[in-house]
């Protein structure tokens, strides 16, 4: 199983909807809280070029935010993303 990183905050409610979502397929999430670290922040917009939260990396890919994410669920294309 890929190792998991989000770069959330403690009042995100698509970062609490993104953990759920991958909690359920049986990953651990590595949280990285943006708002009590700003080089976390300024690290997250340098490696994403965006400034919301949840930024979500599966490995070394970028999967963007908890929209991005369920639409991979969606597709079909996340378990396979988790898988590699």
């Amino acid at each position: 199983m890929a190792t998991v990183r989000m770069y959330s905050t403690g009042v995100c409610p698509y970062c609490v909807m993104a953990e759920k979502l991958l909690v359920s397929k049986g990953v651990a999430v590595e949280k990285i809280r943006v708002d009590l670290d700003t080089e976390k922040r300024g690290e997250m917009m340098q490696l994403t070029g965006r400034r919301t939260v949840p930024q979500i990396f599966v490995g070394e890919t970028h999967v963007g935010g908890y929209d991005d994410l369920a639409a991979l669920d969606q597709a079909g294309k996340l378990d396979e993303l988790l898988r590699s």
